[in-house]
């Protein structure tokens, strides 16, 4: 099955951390993504350009909108994304406990749909 790792951080703690904290932080991440490639498991992921980069679009009776800045008002904010296959859900969340994020901020979790509204 295919799930989508949704990354969250608070930019503004992110930022604060020593250079050597936020390095190690990084590096252990990258360290999962290749642990995770030599056992078929990586599928692929992104980190994002900085919440302040964002646009908003919405379209409503025909009429779009594009507003500068993330659709919702929030302290931490999508930092990035994996996708991973995995045997069952459990390996799933062990993954996504091990995200180093996780320790500070959040990691979302989410099963992918096929078309049919199946999970993969």
């Amino acid at each position: 099955m295919k799930y989508l790792l949704l990354i969250y951080q608070n930019p503004t703690n992110f930022e604060s951390l020593a250079d050597d904290e936020r390095n190690r932080l990084m590096n252990e991440a990258g360290e999962i993504m290749n642990e995770l490639a030599e056992s078929g498991e990586w599928v692929g992921g992104y980190g994002l350009a900085h919440p302040s980069t964002t646009k908003t679009v919405q379209v409503r009776d025909g009429v779009p909108a594009v507003t500068d800045g993330p659709y919702l008002e929030a302290k931490e904010h999508l930092a990035g994304f994996c996708l991973i296959q995995c045997e069952t859900e459990e390996r799933a969340v062990d993954i996504a406990k091990r995200w180093p994020d996780a320790r500070l901020w959040a990691v979302e979790l989410r099963p992918l749909m096929e078309e049919a509204g199946t999970e993969m």
